[in-house]
């Protein structure tokens, strides 16, 4: 009781009564197409994906393997839609691989929302959403991070402001926490450092962050060759790092630590308190080549790093 007029469905392919997939839509293998879903002629859809009952996957909408649509999901390709006016072209949407979205979530055009992402049901996607983040709300926000594949959940590990040693072990390779000088008395506190004393490196370069709304991110992104000191030097937020085989999530809120993040890690910041300022020490100067953005090649990196 289905309509299947495209003759690009993958084997093993399961199309549930009621649905209706246009020509030029491309379904890969081993999907799951449950009743009542509308798929639009400008539509890729990887393999071992799931669309639950209700769902419209509109032109421009592209899924990655192994995601998960829940019910009622609802996409968008038209910012300022208008009955009879049609765009020449839609913006592009893309949901990656691993990702879910939840029952009643919506998600405006040209939005991607990252590998192994989690859409929380009923949230409003109106940004992009980074790799492994879990979102939630009206407009969706960051409220965590997932952890990679076999690793356990990350813990929070916090540089406490009593300054005992965390009793938390670091898992993600060479991040540590380094701790500066700090004293106190009856005219208040003073934090110092001195260049090249207590640093696996020199610094060549410093930067200061400060004014990020709690939902937006930062960093997103590692590193070829750079390598950074994170000092929060007031409020608060959190840092999620990742060598391509554990993650964990570390909680600055100390000025007098900060966390040593090097080369070939894959940061993101967020979470970040309405007056967080981050300090950032680098050691080298800004090079645009020596960014790795892409979550995927990052992990692609590490991977063959690892068979080396």
């Amino acid at each position: 009781m289905a309509i299947v007029e495209t003759g690009r469905v993958g084997s093993g392919t399961r199309v549930w009564a009621f649905a209706h997939i246009l020509p030029g839509a491309r379904i890969g293998k081993d999907c799951n197409i449950c009743d009542g879903v509308f798929i639009e002629n400008d539509v890729v859809v990887g393999d071992r994906v799931t669309i639950k009952c209700g769902v419209q996957i509109w032109d421009g909408i592209r899924l990655g393997d192994e995601v998960f649509v829940g019910p009622n999901a609802t996409f968008t390709n038209d910012i300022y839609p208008r009955s009879k006016r049609h765009l020449s072209s839609y913006p592009i949407t893309v949901v990656e691989r691993g990702a879910s979205i939840g029952a009643n979530a919506t998600v405006l055009p040209g939005i991607r929302i990252g590998e192994q992402a989690m859409v929380g049901a009923g949230a409003v996607v109106t940004h992009d959403v980074p790799s492994m983040a879990r979102v939630v709300g009206n407009p969706a926000r960051i409220v965590g991070y997932e952890d990679v594949g076999h690793t356990r959940r990350g813990i929070v590990a916090h540089a406490r402001r009593d300054h005992h040693t965390t009793t938390e072990r670091i898992r993600v390779r060479g991040v540590r926490w380094i701790r500066m000088k700090r004293v106190t008395d009856l005219r208040g506190c003073l934090v110092a450092g001195e260049m090249g004393v207590g640093l696996p490196f020199i610094p060549k370069r410093w930067f200061v962050v400060s004014d990020v709304p709690s939902s937006r991110v930062r960093g997103e992104h590692a590193h070829r060759r750079c390598r950074q000191l994170l000092v929060c030097l007031r409020g608060s937020l959190r840092v999620v790092a990742d060598d391509g085989g554990h993650r964990q999530e570390f909680a600055l809120d100390d000025p007098s630590r900060g966390l040593l993040i090097p080369a070939k890690t894959f940061c993101v910041h967020y979470g970040y308190t309405q007056d967080a300022m981050l300090l950032v020490v680098a050691s080298h100067v800004y090079d645009p080549d020596d960014y790795i953005r892409d979550y995927s090649l990052f992990k692609t990196l590490a991977r063959a790093k690892r068979q080396q």
